[in-house]
């Protein structure tokens, strides 16, 4: 049987065929990927200032004027969008407003991504309260947030519904994009280390990132050589590089996926733009397959050799998977003898996780709580419910690459999305019918390749994987996990974009 062109059979379920196009499907880990990629990449100029572990005393810091920066942002040798920032300078401290525009090519389907954040930050640069919004075709995400003591409050906003939150923060939070201005007051000496937290937006938690001044460098922008200091920031096992000019402007930023900012003019930031997007991020970011594996789903399991992860922070072991001396062994889930009820002594755990509500997975909003009983009605046993729910998911979401921050209202409204979207809209509706359920990602085996892939696991008196995009029960054994919990765990696949290797050996 090949995939992507002959029936998937699942117990109990019948034959589902699955659309020879199926490689669109694979953007859900790199949806993300590609705007995050680029907040980090705007990351190196903000280090350097926020935290250092020798004390800096920030008041004491000259005060930067109002200022207005313009970059181009390129893909190669493609210019593939822009950025524009404003820092004005308040009473209190500063108004900072960045929008960023892309167009970006993803499973050959080319989007235009727009992100716009605004912070007032205080006077040492730090966190007051922000406005973050995402758009890209249908898709809109909005969080907004305020800090009092050390709660930050959030609200977000999506297909027409509010949430609530309180998020307790450990360390003074920064906004990606607050400190630029910082830089023209603080000299940059090499060998210096920076360390601080981000506030990230886009994922609602705090990061650490750290930094180091490399030293003086001349950097070629604009067929012009500019003096300038280079630096080099590490951040989930990634490293940026950005040149920072004696005006404490960043002249150039280089990072993940070939892409690249460079200091431009107002009147030069829509030349050159036109109808281009990047390359395809999602085949850039894939990893090449030593063999060719025919039929997957038919295997009972695979194993791995793996390279190029060392110190990442990985989800390798458990559930399916082994993992020792580099080599990774996925084996194939039995769903014979599955409990349809949760032991007490992990109750508790499933209840305050896995069962909850979240920005992402509104498994508590009305439309997903009624979907949810209206497609397991006449079900019986959670295996039952379980397939019912993947059926719905698979048959009523249209398989298509999406831009946004995926989350089940959107996509349900939509009706539309890419592996994200199908895994949190199948982790809402789980969750809403009384199952526990999580979210995985890591990478999935098609035509050659591995590509950055997102799906689920449901707890059914064991952990078992479910693919509503590829309607399994349990998914086969190419998908490799990586991380798994939520969408903020997928910022850990951003270090091995680029370095790690994979070997079948058996």
């Amino acid at each position: 049987m090949k995939r992507g062109q002959d029936p998937v059979l699942r117990p109990n379920v019948g034959v589902m065929r699955i659309p020879k196009n199926k490689w669109f499907w694979f953007g859900g880990t790199l949806a993300c990927l590609v705007f995050v990629c680029l907040f980090m990449i705007r990351l190196d100029v903000f280090d350097k200032f926020l935290y250092r572990p020798k004390a800096l005393a920030i008041p004491t810091v000259g005060l930067p004027q109002a200022k207005e920066t313009w970059m181009n942002i390129f893909q190669g040798n493609r210019k593939i969008g822009f950025s524009h920032t404003r820092l004005s300078v308040e009473q209190d401290g500063y108004q900072l407003q960045e929008t960023v525009r892309m167009r970006i090519n993803t499973m050959g389907m080319v989007q235009d991504i727009q992100l716009k954040t605004r912070g007032r930050l205080k006077k040492d640069y730090s966190l007051a309260d922000f406005d973050f919004d995402i758009n890209s075709g249908r898709f809109g995400f909005h969080v907004d947030g305020s800090l009092s003591g050390d709660v930050l409050t959030i609200n977000t906003a999506s297909a027409g519904a509010k949430r609530r939150m309180e998020i307790r923060l450990d360390n003074k939070p920064y906004l990606l994009a607050g400190i630029t201005a910082a830089m023209a007051a603080v000299e940059l000496k090499a060998g210096d280390r920076y360390a601080f937290h981000i506030f990230d937006p886009a994922t609602m938690g705090q990061t650490p990132v750290t930094a180091e001044i490399i030293g003086r460098e001349d950097i070629a922008v604009a067929g012009r050589q500019i003096p300038a200091t280079k630096v080099a920031l590490n951040f989930k096992g990634t490293s940026q590089t950005a040149w920072i000019d004696e005006a404490g402007d960043v002249v150039q930023e280089k990072g993940l996926l070939g892409i690249r900012l460079e200091k431009t003019t107002r009147h030069d930031i829509r030349a050159g733009l036109g109808r281009q997007a990047s390359a395809d991020l999602t085949e850039i970011a894939s990893v090449a397959s030593n063999v060719k594996l025919e039929s997957p789903d038919q295997l009972a399991s695979l194993k791995f050799e793996i390279d190029g992860i060392a110190n990442m922070k990985l989800s390798l072991k458990g559930g399916r998977q082994a993992y020792k001396n580099k080599v990774l062994t996925v084996s194939r889930e039995s769903t014979a003898d599955l409990a349809d009820h949760i032991h007490p002594n992990d109750l508790e755990i499933l209840q305050k996780i896995y069962l909850k509500p979240s920005a992402f997975v509104q498994s508590d909003h009305q439309k997903i709580q009624s979907l949810a009983h209206e497609i397991v009605a006449d079900k019986s046993t959670s295996l039952e419910k379980v397939q019912a729910l993947v059926d719905w998911v698979y048959h009523n979401i249209e398989k298509r690459p999406v831009l946004s921050l995926p989350d089940a209202l959107s996509t349900l409204e939509n009706r539309v999305g890419d592996c994200n979207e199908h895994a949190v809209l199948f982790a809402a509706l789980a969750r809403a019918a009384g199952i526990p359920c999580r979210l995985e990602a890591g990478l999935v085996y098609l035509k050659g390749r591995f590509y950055y892939h997102a799906w689920n696991l449901v707890y059914l008196g064991r952990w078992i994987t479910v693919d509503a995009l590829f309607a399994q029960i349990p998914a086969d054994v190419s998908h490799i996990r990586l991380v798994s919990g939520s969408p903020r765990q997928q910022l850990d696949l951003m270090g091995l974009i680029g370095n790690i290797k994979l070997k079948v050996i058996q």
